[in-house]
C-alpha cells in the first residue's frame, strides 16, 4: 500500500500515536536511570551523557525495527521467542555493570567520616567501555510495547513501517533525554554529592535491582 492509499490525517494520527507511545515507553527506569548512574560514576559532562542516550536510543529502535520486521515476516510465533530471550540479555549486562561497581566499592578502603574533604574518585572504567556497555544494554532489548504496532500495520506497506520507525526513534530519544535530564537535575538539586563515599555501592546495587526488575517483568 502506498502513502496515497491512506488519508494524510490517518497517517499523521498513526505517527503521532507511535511517537507518544515511544516517549511514554522511555519513562521506564531502564531507559534513563542507568545513564544517570553510570554517567555520574564516570564524571560525564552533559553532552557526553546525552551522546550515550542518543546512541543507545537509536540502537534500541534499530533492534526493535529488526525484530518487528521478523515478527511481521514470521508471525506471532516469533514474538514469544523474542520476548522470552532478548530482554534477559539486557538484564545480564545490568548485573555485570552493577556487580563491577559494587565489588569495586567494597574492596576500596572507606574514607573516614572525620577525614579530609572527600574528592570525587576517578572513573571506574574507561569512557568507551561505559558508553558502549550502555548502548549494548539497550540494543539487546527491543521495545516490546512497540512490536504489536508493527504487527498491526504489517499490511500498510514499507513506507508506513519506515515512517513508524522514525516516529519511534524520535519519541524514544526525546523521552530518554527528557527523563535523563530530569533525573540528573534532581541529583544536583538534592545535593547528593554528600553521599559520594557510598556512590559505588549505591550505583552497583541500583543497577542490579534494575536488572532484577527486568527479569521479574518477564514472568
Amino acid at each position: 500500500m502506498t502513502p496515497s492509499d491512506l488519508e494524510q490525517p490517518v497517517i499523521l494520527s498513526l505517527l503521532g500515536a507511535g511517537f507518544v507511545t515511544a516517549f511514554l515507553h522511555a519513562a521506564l527506569p531502564t531507559h534513563w536511570l542507568p545513564f544517570v548512574l553510570v554517567g555520574r560514576a564516570q564524571r560525564w559532562t552533559l553532552p557526553r551523557m546525552m551522546g550515550a542516550v542518543t546512541a543507545a536510543g537509536l540502537a534500541h529502535i534499530v533492534t526493535t525495527a529488526i525484530v518487528g520486521g521478523l515478527i511481521v515476516a514470521a508471525g506471532l510465533a516469533m514474538d514469544q521467542w523474542v520476548s522470552g530471550l532478548l530482554p534477559h540479555l539486557s538484564a545480564v549486562l545490568l548485573f555485570l555493570f552493577g556487580a563491577f561497581y559494587l565489588s569495586r566499592s567494597l574492596i576500596r578502603r572507606p574514607v573516614p567520616a572525620d577525614g579530609p574533604p572527600l574528592e570525587l574518585a576517578e572513573p571506574a572504567v574507561s569512557h568507551a567501555a561505559a558508553f558502549w556497555g550502555l548502548v549494548a544494554m539497550m540494543a539487546v532489548s527491543p521495545g516490546e510495547v512497540l512490536l504489536p504496532i508493527y504487527l498491526s500495520q504489517a499490511g500498510e506497506g514499507l513506507f508506513i513501517l519506515a515512517a513508524l520507525t522514525v516516529a519511534f526513534a524520535v519519541g524514544t530519544v526525546a523521552g530518554m533525554a527528557a527523563f535523563t535530564l530530569l533525573a540528573r537535575a534532581g541529583w544536583s538539586v538534592l545535593r547528593l554529592e554528600r553521599w559520594a563515599r557510598y556512590e559505588g555501592a549505591v550505583l552497583g546495587g541500583a543497577l542490579i535491582v534494575i536488572g532484577l526488575l527486568v527479569v521479574a517483568h518477564q514472568h
